[in-house]
């Protein structure tokens, strides 16, 4: 059993990520459970309660024995990653307010993973993609709801949750939006004319109202729109288009970054444009850049 000094730190520390640092409730349920789950693993591994005195005396033999714990339960290298960072934020938080050394955990080495590239569709296929959701419905309000979506997505890089967040006090679209994306970091976002108009000709047909307080887009049956709907009208259309299943809602977000990369935008600036907290996160669209440079290169080059 944790013990209960150390499940209040816990939840002061929940609490310090949530005002100080801005994390979204999905990060720190994330942080919760794995942070929990390495209590629970240290408590069965020493026998005893894990209170803030046994728990500042951790060694590098405890943490090799919880990580391959984990490996063991069949934990990927990735999820593991993400476990040991969250136990390491934890860590050097208590360790500053109880006043001990915390080096055997914070020294503990991540385990190395291949990072997954994002799978950005072609320009033509995201062009197509805009053109296809648009046929998906009889209905033309949503017809035009699903194509101004789609077309934010890809047109400004937003993410489906700050798309379908906005209210009607965006409508009309200006020429930038002020989006507050994820760990409450606020962006501006340059807003390209197909999207303004995009929305614009939702917004004339939507049957529901639209203003300051509502949603900007609706579902059929009246309600603020859910990602599962957008996710379920874009699987039809890659059916249609013979796109795989990484055609994905936020495979547009990927496209929008990959595309502006290759027509010369600068990292920082696609950072901002993204919301991206680290350039190491945005420097991932160069490995996907370097891809396609390399496919043109055996392709096309005489001595390949």
């Amino acid at each position: 059993m944790i013990a209960p000094a150390l499940t209040h730190a816990l939840t002061a520390w929940l609490d310090h990520e949530r005002a100080l640092a801005g994390a979204a409730p999905n990060t720190l349920t994330a942080y919760q459970a794995d942070v929990l789950g390495f209590l629970g693993f240290m408590t069965q591994h020493h026998g005893d309660s894990q209170g803030l005195g046994p728990i500042a005396r951790l060694t590098t033999r405890d943490m090799r024995a919880w990580m391959a714990h984990e490996r063991g339960r069949g934990l990927g290298a990735r999820s593991l990653a993400r476990a040991l960072s969250a136990v390491k934020s934890f860590y050097r938080w208590l360790a500053e307010r109880e006043g001990f050394e915390p080096t055997a955990v914070l020294s503990t080495r991540a385990p190395k993973f291949q990072r997954k590239l994002p799978r950005p569709l072609a320009e033509q296929a995201a062009a197509e993609m805009i053109d296809t959701i648009g046929l998906q419905s009889i209905e033309p309000w949503i017809a035009a709801r699903d194509t101004a979506v789609i077309t934010l997505l890809y047109g400004c890089g937003l993410r489906i949750s700050e798309a379908l967040g906005l209210t009607g006090a965006a409508a009309p679209l200006p020429d930038v939006l002020r989006i507050t994306g994820k760990g409450g970091k606020e962006r501006i976002v340059p807003v390209i004319g197909p999207a303004r108009d995009a929305v614009a000709a939702y917004v004339d047909l939507c049957p529901y109202p639209i203003n300051a307080d509502t949603p900007l887009f609706w579902s059929l049956r009246a309600k603020p729109l859910s990602p599962r709907a957008i996710q379920k009208v874009m699987a039809q259309a890659r059916m249609q288009l013979g796109l795989p299943a990484t055609a994905t809602p936020h495979a547009l977000r990927h496209s929008f970054a990959t595309h502006l990369l290759a027509a010369g935008g600068d990292l920082r600036s696609i950072q901002e444009l993204l919301g991206h907290a680290s350039l190491s996160t945005t420097q991932t669209y160069t490995g996907v850049d370097a891809a396609h440079l390399m496919a043109v290169y055996e392709k096309a080059h005489p001595k390949a």
